[in-house]
């Protein structure tokens, strides 16, 4: 049995992965009940979780999304995606709905969109956007003006993913 938009197996990039809110979405819960319709759950949020457990990604407390995006076991993880994704029709989970709220979009997908891998949102309701449209919303939500004469698209797909960073970014306790 398949998930909706095909999707045969789940990468949860969680750093927890669990929800007191929702406890359907706790690690073996959301496991078991994935496997109960045939669909694989892989746990990948030490590799690409927004929580890093190494010291050199945080500046003054706040996780540096470049920083962790350089360390190994980040590159890893990539590397997990990349090999599931050869075998599976894969989505990543988090624990935000909208993309443009989760490390998810501004870490792990523009890591894989650089890389040339096709990605797309499943959006709350149910809708797939593709990853250049999100970046676009994206652009837009932090004021960015998409004519720029002195930046090219990479350049302020970067700058607005930084300024997002900024308010969403983990801050350790």
């Amino acid at each position: 049995m398949l998930i909706a938009n095909g999707i045969n197996a789940v990468a949860d990039v969680r750093s927890r992965p669990f929800s007191r809110r929702n406890p359907q979405f706790n690690k073996e819960r959301l496991a078991a009940t994935l496997l109960q319709h045939g669909i694989v759950y892989v746990f990948l949020g030490k590799e690409l979780g927004a929580r890093s457990e190494d010291p050199s990604c945080y500046e003054d407390g706040r996780v540096q999304y470049g920083r962790l995006a350089a360390t190994p076991v980040f590159q890893a993880g990539i590397e997990r995606v990349l090999a599931g994704a050869q075998k599976y029709r894969l989505a990543l989970m988090c624990a935000e709905k909208e993309p443009l709220d989760c490390h998810r979009t501004l870490l792990v997908s523009r890591a894989l969109d650089q890389l040339g891998v096709s990605i797309a949102h499943i959006l709350a309701d149910a809708t797939v956007e593709p990853q250049a449209k999100t970046m676009a919303r994206l652009i837009d939500l932090v004021g960015l003006s998409k004519e720029d004469l002195f930046q090219g698209s990479a350049e302020l797909v970067a700058r607005a993913c930084s300024l997002r960073e900024e308010k969403i970014a983990y801050v350790k306790e």
